[in-house]
């Protein structure tokens, strides 16, 4: 059983490692609402997997706008009411931009960042999903999204490399890291009922989750 003082659950992780379908799988079990990306709703991203340097840009500062309006919406509820489990973090939204601007667009984005920021409410608990890059590639053409079938192997390295970097440093609240090549929580109960009852065990800042294979 989850503690009752985890009110703000943040997954997170690279692209193809999970993280929205745990994020949707801990909201029903949890009777909380769902705070989710949204990239559908994203008119660039499209040619962004298409042709990365032309569409980075728009791409980026469409999200961080998105982003925004979704933080304002946390803001605005009572955290202490319903629980609230996320599949993004606000604060790693620069990871992406400086993975994917130039020197020059980066300098905008940062600029737009700083007068747009707000203050977002800091998760409770933060699950940070990782994965070897075969893995994300493999996972990311089984599900066969169209717009996203031209992603590189060379681009979720340098983005996994990026996640790792940032939670290496990462403080803001406790953070459990969960290695995900042995589980999966959408297709087997017994491996989401072991990450239940990690979370109701942890006592640390930072903690890790291995399952032998």
């Amino acid at each position: 059983m989850i503690p009752s003082k985890y009110r703000y659950i943040v997954v997170e992780g690279p692209i193809g490692v999970g993280k929205t379908s745990l994020a949707q799988r801990l909201a029903e079990r949890l009777a909380a609402e769902a705070l989710l990306e949204e990239p559908d709703a994203n008119p660039f991203l499209p040619g962004f997997y298409r042709d990365m340097r032309r569409h980075a840009l728009s791409t980026q500062l469409f999200f961080l706008f998105q982003r925004v309006n979704q933080v304002v919406e946390l803001k605005q509820r009572d955290l202490f009411g319903r629980l609230t489990v996320s599949d993004f973090l606000f604060e790693k939204d620069p990871l992406f931009a400086r993975l994917t601007l130039d020197d020059p667009e980066f300098q905008l984005y940062t600029q737009i960042y700083s007068h747009l920021k707000v203050q977002a409410p800091q998760p409770d608990l933060v699950i940070y999903l990782q994965a070897p890059v075969d893995m994300l590639l493999e996972r990311i053409q089984r599900r066969g999204l169209k717009m996203e079938k031209n992603i590189s192997e060379d681009y979720l390295r340098r983005l996994a490399e990026s996640y790792t970097q940032f939670f290496y440093q990462f403080d803001a609240a406790p953070l459990l890291i969960v290695n995900s090549v042995n589980l999966n929580f959408v297709d087997r109960p017994n491996d989401f009922e072991l990450l239940i009852e990690h979370i109701g065990h942890l006592r640390g800042p930072r903690e890790f989750l291995n399952k032998a294979a």
